[in-house]
């Protein structure tokens, strides 16, 4: 049997698809560059060390639209692309499971160069992962993807919200101060050595222990979310559900109030950060998509959108280089601009970046079929030397017939 395959070309993409994923590049980038920048995200603090009114108006302006919807989005979109990619290969007669598993490996093997050589924050290595437990729905049943991912997403943040509500009294203002100079002393001022050493540190702090039990109750959901849906073609064929979809843009905006915006209502409490970024995350993503499928079918926002689709069919090469400039910018074997950057300066440079991001997309798609780690991902994967120039659209028809 053929196990090579063919990955999707470009006349094959869904373009709203692609621009919902290059959105999900420019909200990581939003909320990783405060990360990178300062160890506030991790140990408290930002409060006090941003202290003016416009840096609170800031980063309260990245919690509520940024915070915890876009790794969700991303998650939405794997878990999407993933039941795309194994329809593709069963139509073929191919071996899907197998495929995946190597697909997702690979995936692992990019994960643990760029959490440990780059960044703590890093998702590739997570979703690669968790990923793997798709393995086990690929042939179940669309109502046990949804029984699955309602539970896992809804008991979890039920029983975490409930026993931080329980202690509420003790929670304060969390801020650990021995852990800010540390990472203050190794970023700002340390060797490489020192760098990989926090970055490893870190790593541990959010993962280690019972910390990916927590992060796969959060990001599954949201896979299994991504697989239903393709397989209803609810994002496929736009116009057959357009009146579906727009009824869903309405409660999941509703929810992503609520849930985001409401707790600043009440202060916005900290015992509520897990439910707020859980529930309130996953609405805001899903409302993020929905939104940008329909006002991709707008002539007029269609336009508008066409940039956000080049950075998002180079997704991983664009979301590495982010890492390895924000490497550079702050850390201090580079600029070492590590604590010195306040949260408004931190937007202009995402918007200033990102924009740079979509020209260079751009201008490489013109002449090439993938991004550059894309292209070695998909070789890997099918075990075949991709094209790494543009395939002309000939070329194309004939291998999308064979």
């Amino acid at each position: 049997m053929n196990e090579t395959g063919t990955p999707v070309f470009e006349h094959q993409r869904l373009e709203w698809i692609d621009a919902a994923r290059g959105f999900a590049i420019l909200g990581i980038f939003m909320v990783n560059v405060p990360a990178f920048n300062a160890p506030f995200f991790l140990y408290g603090g930002e409060d006090v060390y941003w202290s003016s009114t416009l840096d609170h108006l800031i980063q309260s302006l990245i919690d509520i639209f940024f915070q915890a919807s876009f790794y969700t989005l991303f998650s939405f979109l794997f878990g999407f692309g993933t039941q795309i990619f194994v329809e593709r290969l069963t139509e073929r007669g191919l071996h899907a499971p197998r495929l995946l598993s190597r697909r997702l490996v690979i995936l692992i093997g990019f994960g643990l160069i760029h959490a440990f050589i780059l960044w703590h924050g890093d998702i590739l290595l997570s979703y690669g992962l968790i990923g793997l437990l798709l393995l086990l729905f690929l042939r179940r049943k669309d109502k046990t993807l949804v029984l699955w991912g309602i539970n896992l997403l809804f008991i979890s943040t039920g029983l975490i919200t409930w026993n931080l509500y329980s202690i509420r009294e003790r929670l304060g203002n969390f801020q650990d101060r021995n852990r800010i100079e540390e990472a203050f002393n190794n970023y700002g001022s340390g060797s490489l050595l020192d760098i990989w050493s926090q970055n490893y540190s870190d790593w541990i702090y959010v993962n280690g222990g019972s910390g990916y039990v927590f992060l796969t109750a959060s990001l599954l959901p949201l896979f299994l979310f991504g697989m239903y849906v393709a397989r209803k073609r609810w994002l496929h064929q736009v116009q057959d559900h357009w009146q579906f979809l727009k009824g869903s843009w309405v409660v999941l905006l509703l929810v992503f109030v609520v849930m985001k915006m409401g707790p600043y209502v009440f202060d916005n409490p900290r015992w509520f950060a897990y439910a707020q970024d859980n529930i309130g995350g996953s609405a805001s993503a899903l409302f993020y998509i929905v939104t940008i499928t329909l006002l991709f079918h707008k002539e007029r926002f269609k336009r508008l959108l066409k940039p956000l689709t080049y950075v998002g069919r180079m997704s991983l090469s664009n979301y590495v280089l982010q890492s390895i400039v924000s490497f550079g910018l702050f850390y201090s074997i580079g600029f070492g601009l590590y604590g010195s950057i306040p949260p408004m300066k931190g937007v202009i440079f995402v918007l200033f970046f990102y924009s740079m991001q979509v020209i260079w997309s751009r201008w490489w798609l013109k002449g090439h079929q993938f991004g550059p780690l894309e292209w070695v991902w998909r070789s890997l994967t099918y075990d075949r030397k991709q094209p790494w120039q543009k395939v002309i659209k000939q070329q194309e028809d004939s291998h999308a017939s064979t």
